[in-house]
């Protein structure tokens, strides 16, 4: 009863998506396309980390390099957008796996500085490479044209462009989620629970933890593909440590051990970050207090704690 009740709300949650261009103010489209970006981004990570048990700092590097494949892609050669993400996608996985190969080797916080480290070499390249990125100033003027297979979508319609990414994030988040329900996953929940026993039964733990974090990179790379359209820049900003702080923090609010969970939490990140910063210039501060009092009462974050008492509830 509890579980058709759940998918229930989650059926109307995607029918309350896809009907919010019509119902709320015109600025909240905007708000609403950058939650799912960053959901998916959040979700991507959340593979290595909630379900693998790897702690990256470095996850912004394939979400920025997907952003500016698909930057670089509309600039110069004016490919079809689901061409150009298909290529954020590749890119992604490709330094995944460049990364993952030389860091998966470690563990616990070795693995977490030498993502960073990674990161910041992904950064800093993206930042002094002025005759391929553009610098600091980043890569503008591009313009969406076609979708692609044919489909004739105004994607400079932000309300357009928001179904577009409602309809890739739903059916990327399938995929991952068939990914983690499959053996696959649950070989990598293992490892996350004893990576030891699982070495035991005869597993390469190295190549798990591998593949795991080039599939997480390329769907951070997707993510970042379709956020270069949505903010018609791609800049090194968007490969900053800081940026990959986001994610972590998303998928702790909204519950590591959930796979909707890191969706819940970019929207509580977003939302609070866009309500806090219209009331008082030092939002971040408050958006710090705000966040530290979640992850201190909601353990195992918002949709894991309501779904822990929903489930436990008589």
């Amino acid at each position: 009863m509890k579980s058709a009740i759940l998918l229930g709300a989650l059926a109307l949650t995607i029918i309350l998506l896809i009907a919010l261009p019509w119902v709320v103010p015109y600025f909240y489209i905007f708000i609403g396309t950058e939650i799912l970006i960053m959901g998916l981004f959040a979700a991507s990570f959340n593979l290595v980390f909630g379900y693998t048990g790897m702690l990256s700092f470095g996850h912004a590097a394939f979400f920025g390099i997907g952003t500016y494949a698909t930057a670089m892609l509309l600039l110069h050669l004016q490919w079809p957008l689901l061409a150009c993400l298909l290529v954020s996608m590749g890119v992604g996985a490709v330094l995944a796996l460049v990364i993952g190969f030389l860091s998966v080797r470690l563990n616990e916080v070795y693995f977490a500085m030498l993502t960073l480290a990674f990161g910041m070499m992904v950064f800093s390249i993206a930042h002094m490479w002025r005759s391929v990125t553009n610098g600091s100033d980043g890569i503008a003027g591009f313009t969406l044209g076609a979708f692609g297979l044919g489909i004739d979508l105004t994607l400079g319609n932000p309300a357009v462009y928001y179904h577009v990414v409602l309809a890739i994030v739903i059916v990327a988040s399938l995929v991952l989620y068939l990914i983690c329900r499959s053996s696959f996953g649950l070989t990598l929940q293992a490892i996350r629970q004893n990576a030891e026993r699982v070495s035991f039964c005869g597993l390469n733990i190295r190549s798990y933890r591998l593949a795991a974090f080039t599939i997480s990179g390329a769907f951070a790379g997707l993510a970042g593909g379709m956020m270069a359209p949505f903010l018609r820049v791609a800049s090194p900003e968007m490969m900053h440590w800081a940026t990959s702080a986001e994610p972590v923090l998303m998928s702790i609010l909204g519950g590591t051990g959930y796979f909707l969970g890191p969706f819940v939490g970019s929207a509580l990140f977003v939302l609070l970050e866009t309500w806090i910063t219209s009331v008082t210039q030092a939002w971040m501060l408050f958006l710090g207090i705000v966040l530290a009092l979640m992850v201190m009462f909601f353990r195992r974050g918002i949709l894991g704690t309501f779904l822990d008492w929903w489930l436990d509830k008589k």
